[in-house]
């Protein structure tokens, strides 16, 4: 029979005729141009079996499909969120270390800021406060630069044999009224004696 009459023959369309042939449930011949199918009395009964077994199982195979391609597509989506949580992270963990490194920076900043200053306060505390030593040293330099006969009040006081006590009364003495005398010379805070022009043994007292 022809393939239209096959595919009434059947209850099936031209297409699933045509199919059944290329899969080999149905032989076929040609005939001048005309194909033929070759329909075997029992094929009706099997390929009617045959099509409500496919039929009833292709929704669930339709839906299995459908289920696998939604479980590939999840699949994806999860690699794609765990990739992008990975990627977080590090972006997480660099920003850390960076902010780490500049309060470190910033920590060692101050330190040497701090360092500077109170080297620099230091300094200035010793510039301002001379050891005594120094102190001397500086008053022998200022007496170098007058003549040999000028000596210092605490230089005059120091030869003599009187104690530490009695030296410093007798300097606060002087102090009091050496503006009004002009035999001690000034020089900012400290008093000169002139010894070539003028006798300063009153200022000892008589044993």
């Amino acid at each position: 029979m022809t393939i239209e009459e096959a595919a009434k023959y059947f209850d099936v369309s031209k297409e699933a005729i045509h199919n059944r042939i290329r899969r080999g449930t149905l032989k076929a011949i040609i005939e001048k141009d005309t194909k033929y199918v070759l329909v075997d009395p029992n094929t009706k009964k099997r390929a009617s079996q045959t099509t409500k077994s496919t039929s009833s199982s292709t929704p669930d195979a339709v839906f299995n499909t459908f289920l696998q391609e939604q479980n590939r597509e999840l699949q994806l989506k999860i690699e794609k969120l765990e990739a992008e949580t990975r990627r977080l992270r590090e972006e997480k963990e660099r920003l850390l270390v960076e902010e780490r490194r500049r309060i470190e920076q910033i920590y060692k900043e101050k330190d040497e800021q701090l360092k500077n200053i109170l080297n620099a306060i230091g300094s200035k505390f010793l510039l301002e406060a001379k050891p005594l030593e120094d102190q001397e040293h500086f008053e022998a330099e200022i007496e170098e630069t007058h003549e040999p006969a000028l000596i210092s009040l605490k230089k005059f006081l120091k030869k003599s044999d009187l104690s530490e006590k009695k030296r410093k009364k007798i300097y606060n003495k002087v102090k009091k009224r050496a503006k009004k005398e002009k035999r001690f010379i000034i020089d900012g805070s400290k008093i000169y004696l002139d010894l070539s022009a003028f006798n300063y043994e009153d200022l000892l007292p008589t044993q």
